[in-house]
């Protein structure tokens, strides 16, 4: 049965200037020919189909899985990126209970869970032993877990991470870093290398990570770059090059975080001239120390290098053997005819002044080496002594 339905409109006639048997068009464009090149997501999702033999709900299931896969690969390489390894160290009874107003005599590194970097401690891994401590010990935190809501341990927190972003500030802390305080008192010394089973390896071992560890503070050089103390094979010009680097070796550490803060709520000019000098005067002073403690520790490891007796010995055979061909040299000559004892002299003659050269030049750079270091202990003697004069004449008067 046919159904009408009304739509409720009626159509309206032409316009008196409607023409059917006009056209509405131009011309229509002539057919061409073209290739079609298959491409595009929906043909390559056919392709994939067709070579996989999958039907259209194997194929989404199929995606499903890839993607999944997906999500789980990039969560698991984000949480290794995220982590790296910091901030998981678990803080001494005696730093949590730290009273806040003498952070500076806290290790920055252990308050951030970062003792076992220390100054190889990136800014990034800084910022994540630092994020992981703030959710640990907030005392937002710490009031919904029920205990006290003590922000002294967090406040440390906070201060040591403003430290160790500052580039000034961290170089200051890592140039009194206590952990390497403790070091310093416990070098090898002479009797631990001459009472050894076997003082060859035992200067090695004990000498060797001490170099290590104060090439850290080389201003000069980067601390890749600094020389290492080599082995029993190493050439005497190796040897003589070490020597002479340390010996000659400046250091970029500073004490300022030894500095003494001035009194708070003082305008005096001359406390604050005061305590500068003061301060001044102190860090002379611990460079001073410092420099002559490092010098000490060369001179132990000369006087105890196996391979300097080694070089020693090697060279008195050598001198030896010489005197022993110049002797010999002699004897022949009484067979020698008059030409050829003349030219048996010249050489000889020769490889005396060319020798005498080699000391010469040996004995001038040790001098050189010498001079410096005492002209470099006299400036800082110097520099000690003016501070110490200044800080004298700048005390307040009482």
């Amino acid at each position: 049965m046919t159904t009408f339905i009304d739509l409720g409109f009626n159509l309206t006639a032409p316009g008196p200037s409607f023409d059917p048997s006009s056209s509405t068009t131009a011309s229509i464009t002539k057919p061409k020919e073209a290739t079609l090149i298959a491409a595009g997501t929906s043909y390559l999702a056919y392709a994939q189909r067709t070579l996989a033999q999958r039907s259209f709900e194997d194929d989404d299931a199929h995606r499903a899985e890839q993607t999944k896969l997906g999500l789980q690969e990039r969560g698991a390489l984000i949480g290794v990126e995220d982590d790296l390894g910091v901030g998981d160290e678990e803080e001494s009874p005696d730093l949590l209970v730290a009273d806040p107003k003498k952070w500076k005599d806290l290790d920055q590194y252990a308050v951030l869970g970062l003792s076992h970097l220390r100054y190889r401690a990136t800014d990034e891994q800084i910022k994540i032993a630092h994020r992981k401590k703030v959710l640990k010990h907030h005392p937002d935190k710490k009031a919904n877990q029920g205990d006290s809501n003590d922000d002294a341990f967090f406040k440390c927190i906070q201060k040591a991470y403003e430290v160790l972003m500052h580039a000034d500030r961290r170089r200051q802390f890592d140039s009194i870093d206590p952990y390497y305080l403790d070091l310093e008192d416990d070098v090898p010394t002479a009797e631990t290398v001459e009472r050894a089973k076997d003082p060859e390896r035992a200067f090695f071992q004990k000498f060797g990570p001490v170099f290590e560890r104060e090439a850290h503070f080389c201003a000069s050089c980067p601390e890749e770059e600094v020389p290492k103390l080599g082995t029993m094979n190493s050439t005497k010009e190796e040897v003589e090059r070490f020597y002479d680097f340390w010996y000659n070796f400046d250091s970029w550490r500073t004490f300022e975080w030894f500095d003494k803060e001035i009194n708070e709520g003082s305008n005096s000019r001359d406390d604050k001239r005061y305590t500068e000098k003061k301060n001044k005067n102190e860090r002379a002073r611990r460079k001073k120390d410092d420099n002559a403690r490092l010098r000490t520790f060369i001179d132990t490891a000369l006087s105890v290098d196996p391979r300097i007796k080694k070089i020693k010995q090697q060279e008195k055979e050598a001198r030896e053997q010489k005197q022993k061909a110049r002797q010999g040299g002699r004897a022949a000559q009484v067979k020698l005819s008059p030409k050829e004892k003349a030219e048996l002299e010249k050489k000889t003659k020769e490889e005396e002044a060319k020798k005498k050269e080699e000391e010469e030049k040996i004995r001038v750079a040790e001098k050189k080496a010498r001079d410096a270091a005492k002209k470099k202990a006299k400036r800082a003697e110097k520099a000690a002594a003016e501070a110490a004069g200044g800080s004298a004449e700048g005390a307040p008067a009482a």
